[in-house]
């Protein structure tokens, strides 16, 4: 299977790659995309911009090139300078765009952080596989009543990323977002886990559909989808290192304050998600704040494995045989 082609022609208005990450793609060089809406909705400053770099840095020593993706300036950017990443992370008026949100962003000049959603749309476009993330949008607590599913759901039923998380994020309903993710056919793998993990800690109750654990493992599932012409997202759950995982007793009782505090204060929407983690960090301290982001960097490690050994996957493929 060959690698995903460039961008076609007419995309470029809309569609900016950054030179490395185009260099790298035109080569077949592993490439991994990053999410913005951690930085413009995910933590406070400075720690949103220490983190992002630390990110970038991250995937760059364990052998891929980073793409940061966000709205910027008329464009989807695929790849950002330093000075880019820090404009965004000191923008509080920065909105949180997903797939809906992406052709207004692009139309009116907005300036926006991709969520998953968002984030999986520009990779594909861009013809990047793999994608690091903290952790996955879902079916909110009592989303049966509320319908309040995320878009990133439907958007791994449809768009071909591989996408390396912590899990579903913490403040959802795990067990229903699975059903929703088993639903659309979407591969859900426990990275070295029998028990998916849950954001914060490495446990949620809900057993991994399957297990892998080594990232050509992982590679070889995805070409095989993708071969297969399943053109889904395959989503993997990879734990929080035990050392900086938080108590779960501790972190569902501040998860149901937080809850508590929005339905009070009548937040909705996509607004829930960014108010329930600012809140969850209010109550905790820096502590949830430092699980968040060793997760992250965790998820970056894995997903720079992952995306070189995808290239090397593709690349045996594709030789003939002796």
């Amino acid at each position: 299977m060959s690698l995903p082609n460039p961008p076609l022609p007419s995309l470029e208005r809309w569609l900016a790659v950054a030179p490395e990450v185009a260099e790298a793609l035109a080569h077949g060089q592993p490439v991994v995309a990053l999410e913005s809406t951690i930085i413009t909705h995910g933590m406070p400053w400075p720690a949103n911009f220490e983190t992002a770099r630390a990110v970038e840095a991250t995937v760059r020593e364990h052998g891929a090139i980073p793409a940061t993706i966000a709205v910027m300036d008329g464009h989807i950017r695929v790849g950002l300078s330093d000075d880019q990443l820090e404009a965004l992370a000191r923008d509080d008026d920065a909105r949180k765009l997903s797939r809906r949100d992406l052709a207004a962003a692009l139309s009116q000049g907005w300036r926006g952080g991709t969520t998953v959603a968002a984030t999986m749309i520009a990779a594909a476009l861009a013809g990047i596989r793999v994608f690091a993330t903290g952790g996955i949008g879902g079916v909110h607590r009592g989303g049966q009543d509320t319908m309040d599913v995320s878009a990133d759901l439907l958007e791994l039923a449809a768009t071909p990323v591989t996408v390396v998380c912590a899990g579903c994020k913490a403040i959802l309903d795990i067990p229903r977002t699975l059903e929703v993710l088993e639903t659309h056919g979407v591969p859900v793998i426990g990275y070295g886990c029998d028990e998916l993990p849950a954001f914060y800690t490495r446990r949620s109750g809900c057993p991994s559909p399957l297990r892998l654990d080594t990232p050509e493992q992982v590679a070889a599932l995805m070409h095989a989808q993708w071969s297969l012409g399943l053109s889904g997202g395959i989503l993997v759950a990879n734990p929080i290192p035990e050392a900086d995982a938080m108590d779960p007793v501790e972190i569902e009782r501040v998860i149901a304050q937080a809850l508590e505090d929005a339905d009070r204060d009548g937040i909705i929407g996509k607004e829930v998600t960014p108010f329930l983690l600012a809140r969850v960090v209010e109550l905790t301290g820096t502590r949830s704040l430092h699980s968040n982001i060793a997760l992250v960097n965790n998820n970056a490690a894995l997903s720079a494995l992952l995306a070189c050994a995808f290239v090397e996957q593709t690349r045996s493929s594709d030789r003939p045989p002796a």
